[in-house]
């Protein structure tokens, strides 16, 4: 039925339980033929015209509208809102329940845009919860919907960030790119630069660095033009990667502290805490002589990390990061606790952190002189990496595992794990 239909429904329903006939519910303003067409679906009333005809029936306008009462309206929307609330204080899965007995009731149905605003907000909490089949398949389904153009790049980041997380690289970027890659690009946007640094780390991911270079370069000078806090922050956090990734480390400190600097005064702790521990991994690679330094910066992001709506991937990519951090510190025990807590949290679709997340063990039991577990762990890498199609993170971990498999003796994996790196690099 469409929206005119179930308009005149609701008209001739509340009429017939009042006891007015058309005439008597048109006189004097209206003729009674002209409310006949609206019950019929056959007039769309104005904005006047339904409020008149509220009054007359001594109904609500908004049940006349969306087919629920103010009063009913008013618990959805408060009920949004403690949902909304609960994910952005990380209690992720008081979120899910809250958005989900939302979308069970039936006075949602008819509320087209406090619908979809409810299954987004699901899905995001699914997403933070580490399902991310279940959020994706939930993301899609939004996407085929009618959207405000706002909601279809909101729903697109997401998207590609979940592909993303999910190793599914390919389709990470075929989302970017049915938006930003036309021939006809729309104009820039906070909400599109974000979308461009979402893929921007998926053509990174996928080893197109050429490609993420150019990119970089664009999305800092679309935030330039835009001059707006959240584009400055989403383009440089993205481009410190990306210099770190093609061995500009100067550039990539720089351009990750001006992001910091700027998340800092802005808010939002959920990328505070990730754009934090971001820039703690790139000092420690850079400056591996001062890793007490990013241990600290990634203790507070951890805390900031649990304190807000972070996904369980976010968490864990920093438990693992920590792990980093104490082996070079030299202190191997940490290492192992703190790769095994993040190893815990991350969902079966992150296959690519889960190796990474046997390799640090790995490298930690063999500083502690376990050379057993130390090789068992490497076995986990190998499961966890042959599925995954090649890419240039999957190839530097295969390389990774080599030089390990290398230094704890073991020849002939250590070759067949240098030939899976160059496989994966195209070599």
């Amino acid at each position: 039925m469409t929206t005119s239909d179930l308009v005149g429904l609701r008209i001739k329903t509340v009429r017939r339980q009042r006891g007015l006939s058309q005439a008597q519910l048109a006189h004097p303003e209206l003729s009674d033929s002209y409310v006949s067409l609206i019950e019929s679906g056959k007039r769309t009333p104005t904005p006047a015209v339904l409020e008149l005809l509220a009054q007359k029936l001594d109904c609500s306008l908004s049940y006349l509208v969306n087919g629920v009462t103010a009063e009913q309206m008013e618990d959805i929307e408060l009920g949004l809102g403690y949902a909304r609330l609960a994910l952005e204080n990380g209690e992720v899965s008081e979120a899910r329940t809250r958005f989900a007995e939302l979308l069970a009731n039936n006075n949602l149905t008819g509320l087209t845009r406090l619908r979809q605003d409810t299954e987004f907000g699901l899905a995001l909490a699914t997403e933070a919860a580490g399902e991310l089949d279940e959020a994706i398949s939930i993301l899609n389904r939004l996407r085929e919907e009618e959207l405000t153009p706002e909601r279809h790049i909101e729903i697109a980041i997401a998207l590609c960030r979940a592909y993303r997380e999910s190793d599914k690289l390919t389709e990470a970027v075929e989302v970017g790119e049915r938006i930003l890659g036309g021939a006809v690009r729309p104009t820039w946007s906070d909400l599109l630069v974000e979308l461009g640094s979402t893929l921007l780390a998926a053509h990174l991911f996928r080893g197109d660095l050429l490609r993420a270079r150019q990119f970089a370069a664009e999305l800092l000078n679309a935030a330039d033009l835009l001059g707006t806090p959240r584009s400055t922050v989403a383009a440089c956090w993205n481009a410190a990667v990306v210099a770190h990734t093609t061995g500009h480390y100067d550039e990539s400190l720089s351009f990750a502290e001006r992001a910091l600097a700027v998340q800092s005064e802005t808010g939002q702790p959920r990328n505070l805490a990730r754009m934090r521990k971001t820039f703690a991994s790139l000092y420690l690679r850079i400056r591996p002589g001062e890793a007490e330094e990013a241990r600290q910066m990634l203790l507070r992001a951890e805390q900031e990390l649990a304190q807000s709506s972070a996904s369980t991937v976010d968490q864990a990519r920093c438990r693992l990061e920590l792990a980093r951090a104490e082996l070079v510190l030299g202190n191997p025990e940490r290492s192992v606790s703190a790769a095994r807590s993040g190893a815990d949290m991350l969902p079966v679709a992150a296959r690519f952190m889960e190796a990474e997340s046997h390799l640090l063990l790995s490298r930690a039991f063999g500083a502690l002189g376990d050379g057993r577990q130390a090789e068992a762990e490497l076995n986990e890498v190998r499961d966890w990496l042959t599925p995954l199609p090649d890419s240039r993170r999957v190839a530097a971990t295969w390389y990774a595992a080599a030089e390990t498999m290398e230094q704890l003796g073991d020849e002939d994996a250590s070759v067949e794990a240098y030939r899976r790196a160059l496989s994966c690099a195209g070599l």
